[in-house]
């Protein structure tokens, strides 16, 4: 049986690849997690019930240019290294995943390598410059750029998060979330994240604020329940909005949601592919193809740089005053699955391609 190794570097990439892992073990194919555990990633993988190895813990970096790059070096140093020794041992056919240190390895033992990204090259420089050159393939979506490694490019009409949350995938199921919010409750979730991963290296990406946190929660307060979940640890002030529930149910707790509002790229993304309106407030606005294409041509979500917030407040508003919002957004999403392509049978399809 032929061994295909996955590693996984951030909790949205389990979900990335779960439909796949089926479609590949139904096809008779043995496939292996490997984790780098950040955030709440060996949580949500004890949550799943799913066999993992853990190779290390990510170092811990400050929202500064010299710790995300010092960090990020430290950590790529010692995951390539442990990921020589395990490999060594595993002897897989292939391995795939978001993470650079697959690309290292594979070249060093001749093992054909798959990189799945879906941020162009030049937000995502870092990664890129450290993974492309060494990659066998980048599979990423059409309209994402990968620089000057086109020849290396497997393109598809999609996006990495319909892999998992394609109505043929996921179907929202409140009975898992109904000891969390009432069933026809207004609720919002605002999600905080750090800021500091590679694609952060300048230290110059900024987000939600704390003082801005106290607006928002003043503004939707009026509305309905709020849920805060954050990568860092916040005042005790807001613990009552602290949400506390296993990692595992997110997508089904963000399908219900009336509003999502947020500096994660990820989660604003999934919100809007769950029919779910999303306001994303970061400085990474309009620099990404993918969230480009989702909030103007699918207007899904609404992207605000962090030099406007009163537009922020006022897209809120806005939305909120809309009449039947999450019927209006359920129809728009529905156009989404319409253009696009089954992506995890596809990237099931172009893993076995590489093998044989």
């Amino acid at each position: 049986m032929k061994k295909i190794l996955i590693s996984l570097n951030h909790p949205a990439h389990y979900h990335l690849f779960k439909n796949t892992v089926s479609i590949l073990r139904q096809r008779g194919y043995e496939p292996l997690y490997v984790i780098s555990n950040k955030d709440i990633l060996e949580r949500l993988m004890i949550a799943e019930n799913v066999e993992y190895i853990k190779l290390n813990e990510q170092i811990r970096r400050k929202k500064s240019m010299l710790s995300v790059f010092w960090g990020a070096g430290i950590d790529l140093l010692r995951k390539d290294y442990l990921l020589f020794c395990f490999v060594r041992k595993y002897k897989p056919s292939i391995m795939i995943g978001t993470d650079i240190s697959i690309t290292h390895i594979g070249k060093l033992r001749n093992i054909p390598t798959l990189f799945f990204n879906e941020d162009d090259f030049e937000i995502n420089k870092l990664a890129c410059m450290f993974a492309y050159p060494f990659v066998t393939k980048v599979v990423s979506p059409d309209i994402c750029s990968v620089g000057k490694y086109t020849r290396k490019k497997i393109a598809y009409k999609g996006y990495q998060k319909i892999a998992y949350l394609h109505p043929d995938y996921f179907s929202p199921d409140y009975e898992l979330i109904k000891g969390i919010v009432g069933k026809n409750e207004s609720f919002f979730i605002i999600r905080l994240v750090s800021l500091t991963a590679g694609h952060d290296l300048t230290g110059q990406h900024n987000g939600i604020s704390m003082f801005l946190l106290d607006n928002l929660i003043d503004i939707l307060s009026r509305y309905g329940r709020i849920f805060i979940t954050s990568e860092t640890v916040l005042d005790a002030k807001y613990d009552r909005y602290v949400l506390k529930m296993e990692p595992n149910l997110m997508h089904h707790l963000l399908s219900f949601a009336t509003l999502f509002i947020g500096d994660s790229q990820s989660m604003c993304f999934e919100a809007g592919l769950l029919g779910t309106p999303y306001i994303r407030y970061n400085d990474f606005v309009g620099k990404i193809s993918v969230l480009n294409e989702v909030e103007h041509t699918y207007k899904l979500g609404v992207g605000i740089p962090t030099d406007n917030p009163s537009r922020l407040l006022n897209v809120i508003e806005e939305l909120l005053s809309t009449p039947d919002l999450k019927s209006v957004w359920r129809e728009k999403v529905k156009q989404v699955y319409k253009d696009k392509i089954d992506v995890a049978k596809f990237y099931a399809d172009v893993i076995e391609n590489e093998i044989k």
